[in-house]
């Protein structure tokens, strides 16, 4: 796992934002096609907005979510409205190829299940995304994967349903799928992470976040979130 530590959350999502720039326009040149999972969060949307202003072949980019919480449209409470704010609104992106996660259905199980097939559809069978945003939450969760909730332990699916956390239910990509990734692109701001961090870094599976595969990982951290490392 590589860990790059800058100075505040604004430099994190421009360095961010550049990074993904340059995956995607290697995406393309080798396979012709980037397909990008974000999730939510204030400092990714900063960097989708950043992103905007990035050198990225938009025609051949196609973004999923990583998760998304079950409200209605244009909720704030939906990562996608933030989603569209932040790169829609200010990116060549052609609409359908941002790829929304289902939540209004009113049988979620079965839109679960059609979001995996569209997630084949457009990154192969068995899926593999080329990149996936991931964040770390203060109590060690990632994308919608919380302690104690039996998503946790799906093998056999890449997209399932999460139980109600923080007022909503959630739908989110399960371990199979993040770990079939090429390329792991975490983002971590703000001192309430700093205890979580040193516990991601060394693979802690008591964590949700620390059973996510390190092996192809990168951390961009703020120097608040980094508090807690020591030097090795």
């Amino acid at each position: 796992m590589k860990i790059e530590i800058l100075a505040d959350a604004e430099a994190v999502a421009r360095a961010a934002a550049a990074l993904v720039a340059a995956e995607a326009r290697q995406a393309v040149a080798a396979r012709g096609r980037f397909v990008v999972a974000v999730s939510g969060g204030h400092t990714p949307w900063a960097m989708l907005r950043a992103l905007a202003g990035e050198d990225v072949p938009w025609a051949d980019v196609h973004v999923v979510q990583v998760d998304e919480r079950v409200a209605p449209p244009g909720d704030p409470d939906r990562n996608l409205t933030h989603l569209r704010d932040s790169l829609l609104a200010h990116a060549p992106l052609p609409p359908d190829q941002v790829h929304a996660m289902p939540v209004e259905d009113p049988d979620l199980p079965a839109a679960a299940a059609r979001y995996a097939q569209t997630l084949g559809e457009i990154a192969g069978t068995p899926p593999v995304l080329d990149l996936v945003h991931l964040g770390l939450g203060p109590d060690g969760h990632t994308a919608s994967l919380v302690p104690g909730d039996p998503v946790l332990a799906v093998t056999d699916a890449d997209v399932a349903l999460a139980g109600p956390y923080q007022g909503r239910r959630r739908m989110t990509l399960t371990y199979p799928i993040l770990n079939r990734s090429r390329h792991i692109l975490w983002l971590v701001t703000g001192g309430d992470k700093a205890t979580m961090l040193p516990r991601l870094r060394d693979g802690d599976a008591t964590i949700p976040a620390g059973r996510v595969d390190r092996g192809r990982a990168t951390v961009l951290a703020d120097r608040a979130a980094a508090a807690g490392l020591t030097t090795q």
